[in-house]
């Protein structure tokens, strides 16, 4: 007799567990399926911002020179200077391991944008080289006149 009694109230508790346990199942699936499409949205955007930044700094490398040696510009500063007086040599060199001025300026170094003072004593020519990594080199000249 008390077994017939218990009996529909152990299944209606029975059913309500298997109830709470499948919308348990459905909310920790839905859980995952957040956190999951979340994550891939979020790889797919950092993804895509590694294809911009790669672009931008392709872009910024040519616009300094691409990859090869090149110097950009060597140019005195002013073209004429009067004797014992001072003027600058500048220069702008891309892809280059090592820098020299000739005749001998100290201080100089490989530069997007860099130039050195100088005191000729007469009409001088200088001679940039600028070799890379490999062994290649190129040259420019530019003279400063003295009055």
């Amino acid at each position: 007799m008390f077994e017939d009694e218990n009996q529909p109230q152990e299944s209606s508790h029975l059913r309500l567990r298997h109830i709470t346990a499948v919308m348990f199942v459905v909310a920790l699936l839905y859980v995952g399926w957040i956190f999951l499409s979340r994550w891939q949205a979020n790889r797919d955007l950092v993804a895509q911002q590694a294809r911009r930044q790669a672009l931008a700094d392709a872009r910024e490398v040519e616009a300094m020179g691409g990859n090869d040696l090149e110097i950009q510009s060597f140019y005195p500063s002013p073209l004429v200077i009067k004797r014992g007086a001072t003027g600058q040599l500048c220069y702008s060199v891309s892809n280059a391991k090592d820098v020299r001025i000739d005749p001998h300026v100290d201080n100089v170094w490989p530069s997007l944008s860099r130039c050195v003072d100088v005191a000729p004593k007469s009409d001088t020519t200088y001679t940039l080289t600028a070799t890379d990594a490999a062994g290649h080199s190129v040259t420019q000249k530019t003279t400063i006149h003295v009055e």
